[in-house]
C-alpha cells in the first residue's frame, strides 16, 4: 500500500510516500481500507514534538473509508461496512495517511449512507466540540434534539473547525448559537453553520452585544482564544456557566480574577480529547454518529466548512496549509486517484 510515513520529528519535509506492506489487524481490530483522511492541527504539532515509540509513524486521526477485514473477536459482518475512524494514530503508528489502516473496532464507527468527506471531518473536530458543549456542571452529558433548548452558547471563534462543529452541534440540541468572528467573510460561514447571531469581534463590543442576547449571561463557552478572551469571558458567564478552552490562539497564559468568578461558581475547564475520560469519547462518538444519521452535520461552504482536497503525496502541502490557519478543512484523498 502506499503511505506517508516519517520517522523522526521535523518539518512538512520529512513526511515522505512509500510504499508498505498492507497491515494485519490483530485481535479486536479492524482493517480500514481508507477513502479520505482528514488534517488536524495536532497532526502538525504531533509530527514537530511528539515522540515515534514505533520508530516511524502515519500521520494523521481522522478518516473515512470501508472495511476490508476484521481481527479475532470482532464481528464479521463488519466487513463491507462504510465507516468514520477517529484517534487513529493517537499512541498508535498507523493514522489515516495511507491507503489502509488499523484501528480498534470502537474507532471505526457505522457512517451509513453520509459521504466520505462529512467522516473524514468528524473525529476531533467534533469529539472536542462535544466535549466542550458537555463539561459544564450545569451542562448535559449527553447531546441530542432538545438537550440544549434552554440554554446560550457562546462559541469564540465560529469559522474555525471545532467552532464550526460546535455550532452545527449545539443547533442541532437546540441551543441559542452566539459566536464570534474575525470578518464579514467568517460572519457568513458561521451563519452558515447555523448561528443564530454572528459577532465581528473587530468592529462590535462582544460583552455588549451577547447581553443583548443574554442579559443573564451564557451557560457555556466554548473558547479558542483565552488568552485574549478571557476578560470578556469573566463578564459574560451566568452562575454555574463554564468556560471550555481547547486551544492556545493568541497567547498559552491566561489570567483570571478570583471573586468575579467564584460568585458565580464557575469553571474553567481545559479540553484536550486525546486525554478527555473515555467515557466522555465513548459519549460523543455516540450522539456524533445520531446527528450524522439524522442529517444534522454537514460539511461544505454551505455549511459553513469549506473542504480543501489534496492528493495522498500532497499530504506535506496539505498539514502546511493547516498549519497556516487555512480557513475550513483540509481533506486527504488516500484512495488512487
Amino acid at each position: 500500500m502506499r503511505a506517508i510515513v516519517y520517522e523522526h520529528s521535523g518539518d512538512a519535509s520529512v513526511l515522505q510516500l512509500v510504499e508498505r506492506p498492507v497491515p494485519e489487524p490483530g485481535r479486536g481490530e479492524v482493517l480500514v481500507r481508507m477513502a479520505v483522511s482528514g488534517v488536524n492541527p495536532t497532526d502538525w504539532k504531533a509530527r514537530q514534538a511528539w515522540p515515534l515509540p514505533a520508530g516511524w509513524q502515519i500521520p494523521h486521526q481522522d478518516g473515512a473509508g470501508v472495511v476490508e477485514a476484521v481481527g479475532e473477536g470482532v464481528d464479521q459482518t463488519l466487513i463491507g461496512e462504510r465507516v468514520w475512524v477517529w484517534e487513529a494514530a493517537w499512541q498508535r503508528p498507523w493514522g489515516t495517511a495511507a491507503e489502509y489502516s488499523v484501528v480498534p473496532v470502537r474507532h471505526a464507527v457505522p457512517l451509513g449512507g453520509a459521504s466520505f468527506d462529512l467522516g473524514a471531518a468528524l473525529g476531533i473536530p467534533f469529539m472536542t466540540a462535544h466535549r466542550c458543549l458537555t463539561a459544564g456542571e450545569y451542562m448535559p452529558d449527553t447531546l441530542h434534539a432538545g438537550a440544549l433548548s434552554d440554554h446560550v452558547v457562546l462559541v469564540q471563534g465560529g469559522a474555525g473547525a471545532v467552532g464550526n462543529a460546535a455550532i452545527q452541534l449545539a443547533r442541532w440540541a437546540d441551543a441559542c448559537v452566539v459566536t464570534t468572528v474575525s470578518s464579514p467573510e467568517k460572519a457568513q460561514l458561521a451563519a452558515a453553520a447555523g448561528a443564530d447571531f454572528v459577532i465581528n469581534y473587530r468592529e462590535q463590543d462582544v460583552v455588549e452585544e451577547v447581553r443583548k442576547v443574554a442579559p443573564d449571561g451564557v451557560h457555556t463557552i466554548v473558547e479558542v482564544s483565552a488568552a485574549r478572551n478571557a476578560a470578556a469571558d469573566v463578564q459574560l458567564l451566568r452562575t454555574g456557566g463554564a468556560v471550555c478552552v481547547y486551544a492556545d490562539d493568541g497567547g498559552d497564559e491566561v489570567t483570571l480574577p478570583i471573586r468575579p468568578l467564584m460568585g458565580p461558581n464557575a469553571r474553567w475547564q481545559f479540553v484536550l480529547i486525546y486525554t478527555a475520560p473515555k467515557v466522555a469519547k465513548a459519549q460523543a462518538v455516540t450522539d456524533i454518529a445520531a446527528a450524522v444519521a439524522q442529517g444534522a452535520i454537514r460539511v461544505g461552504a454551505e455549511a459553513g466548512l469549506p473542504l480543501h482536497r489534496r492528493a495522498l503525496a500532497e499530504t506535506a502541502a496539505a498539514q502546511q496549509a493547516v498549519q497556516d490557519g487555512v480557513v475550513g478543512r483540509v481533506l486527504v484523498a488516500t484512495a488512487d486517484e
